[in-house]
């Protein structure tokens, strides 16, 4: 029997490896009663870490100078890691409860970090210090966690389906122009015909939990509710992996050896499949993946589970969070609208950190044929776009791994759709439980 427990405490942060937080809740940065305010003549230092490499720092450095240019009296110390060494030093600095002042912020790990109390609420410094007119409002929600807001949304990026117009023609098959999933399994099918034997339509797409989310959104359920309740359960994980049957092994989805074979690069990119159904962001590492000869992309829609449903959502490619331990939340707070909403931070960011959520930053972004596009797709969604969902819940990121690799068993023929039910299930009663 599934049983189900409020996540709050301590949870995974990556893939497979736990992260215990030691709450911090309090410190210097106060809620003020006012709308508070920056004194520019305060002289002010502030700690401010992102995850990027050389070049994402050079951009940080030119928007840290042109932020001084407004503001000389704060100083801002940057640092920079990959990834995964960001979130290292993070736990690092949770525990000891030095957190920097501002960071750059992943959405799957704002729900822990603002639950342990180790972010500062936001909400005070809404339409003051932090500019919101140029923020929609689904976009100021997305950082918000338990009625508070934690986090503000520096870019965005949708789920969308990827084609490889090369491949299409070489299969004599025209674009994928929407419909059901068993629409689009049917047109894979096609494309794998006339590709005889050279590629794929597609993979099968049962092995992302996204698509799983689609569905279930058009269903008007959420993966998981705010208070960490399953929108699913045996029934309907079972339908939706058994929709993945004749894409398995009817021939019509790529082999998963195949898929393996060229890892870590993925079966679209090494032209492979015809068609990817994932974030709208990934379209220029793809195409630097497929290399000479391939110099665009299809994007459209996902397939329709049910129409007129709000089943897509923006999500954030990355927020800006302040410390709850700062001692400076106004100027903290004047350094993130900075990085978030003036033109000079869209101007030199341009999309590097994915397509600026805010009005002001966008306009103001010089945007390559690729980034139109992306900015295109999410113009030519919006009936579909509904309220983002509720904030990942702690252990997410170990759920969504654990399914990608029961859909790679499945591939593979390894593990049956039973089998795969309740080894899924038993991985997030004990995500739920801890």
């Amino acid at each position: 029997m599934f049983s189900k427990k409020r996540a709050s405490a301590a949870a995974a942060i990556a893939a497979g490896a736990a992260l215990v937080l030691a709450g911090c809740a309090g410190g210097s940065g106060e809620t003020p009663d006012a709308a508070p305010t920056f004194d520019p003549d305060q002289e002010v230092t502030l700690d401010l870490a992102f995850w990027g490499n050389d070049v994402r720092a050079e951009l940080y450095n030119e928007a840290i100078a042109a932020f001084n240019e407004e503001y000389p009296n704060i100083t801002v110390n940057s640092t920079f890691l990959t990834f995964p060494e960001f979130w290292e030093k993070r736990q690092t600095e949770a525990a000891g409860g030095n957190l920097p002042d501002v960071m750059q912020f992943d959405y799957s790990y704002l729900r822990q970090y603002s639950e342990n109390g180790l972010l500062l609420d936001l909400d005070p410094y809404l339409g003051s210090i932090i500019e919101t007119d140029p923020l929609p409002q689904n976009i100021l929600d997305i950082g918000v966690v338990n009625d508070t807001t934690y986090g503000i949304t520096t870019s965005t990026n949708a789920w969308g389906l990827f084609t490889n117009p090369v491949l299409l023609e070489q299969a004599g098959v025209e674009q994928f122009e929407g419909g059901s999933w068993e629409d689009y399994t049917d047109w894979m099918g096609e494309v794998t015909d006339g590709a005889g034997g050279a590629f794929w339509g597609g993979g099968d797409y049962t092995g992302r939990i996204q698509n799983f989310e689609l569905q279930l959104r058009s269903e008007g359920k959420n993966l998981f509710d705010e208070d960490g309740t399953p929108g699913f359960d045996e029934e309907r994980l079972t339908e939706f992996w058994e929709s993945g049957a004749p894409i398995r092994e009817d021939g019509i989805g790529v082999p998963q050896q195949r898929v393996e074979e060229v890892a870590p690069k993925g079966a679209f990119d090494s032209a492979l499949t015809a068609s990817e159904l994932t974030w709208d962001n990934f379209g220029a590492g793809y195409l630097a993946g497929l290399g000479e000869g391939y110099t665009e992309l299809g994007l459209i829609a996902p397939p329709v589970t049910e129409e007129g449903a709000k089943d897509l959502y923006l999500k954030p490619s990355m927020l800006h969070t302040i410390s709850s331990q700062t001692e400076h939340p106004e100027a903290a707070a004047t350094l993130v609208n900075f990085l978030v909403n003036s033109p000079e931070s869209g101007e030199i960011f341009g999309t590097n950190r994915g397509l600026p959520a805010s009005e002001t930053a966008l306009d103001a972004a010089e945007l390559d044929p690729l980034s139109q596009q992306v900015k295109d797709y999410e113009a030519s969604i919006a009936d579909r776009l509904g309220d983002a969902p509720p904030v990942p819940i702690v252990g997410y990121g170990t759920l969504e791994e654990k399914f990608r690799q029961l859909g790679t068993e499945l591939g593979f023929g390894t593990v049956t759709v039973e089998d795969a039910v309740s080894q899924f299930f038993s991985e997030m009663d004990v995500v739920l439980n801890q």
